[in-house]
């Protein structure tokens, strides 16, 4: 079983910057791939980040490329999403994910990612 606890969120202007933190706890952190995904209201969970056990490999979305920067401090069981020039339609509430294979992430299979955290809520004011 693996915990995982979202933190970082919250207001920021249009054109600002947040980090995200999303810190694991239980089973071996660095035998998972880790990602982030996001939820507007209304909308569907869509895929943002995703980053391998080793570090070695990460993958965005469009919605993310040249803005957002995904890295892991293994000996800290920490994930970071660095979010930068955000819009107002980054609004949503993003959720860090760990999956032992990272095309479940990649392939947006969210009834299949083996854990989530419960997210935290990121607003960006116009």
């Amino acid at each position: 079983q693996v915990q995982l606890v979202e933190s970082g969120g919250g207001l920021v202007q249009a054109g600002g910057s947040l980090r995200l933190s999303c810190a694991a706890s239980g089973r071996t952190f660095s035998s998972y791939s880790m990602g982030w995904f996001r939820q507007a209201p209304g909308k569907e969970r869509e895929f943002v980040s995703a980053i391998t056990w080793s570090g070695g490999n990460t993958y965005y979305a469009g919605v993310g490329k040249g803005r957002f920067t995904i890295s892991r401090d293994s000996a800290a069981n920490t994930v970071y999403l660095q979010m930068n020039s955000l819009t107002p339609e980054d609004t949503a509430v993003y959720y860090c994910a760990a999956d032992g294979n990272i095309a479940t992430m990649l392939r947006q299979a969210v009834s299949s990612v083996d854990y989530w955290g419960k997210g935290t809520l990121v607003t960006v004011s116009s």
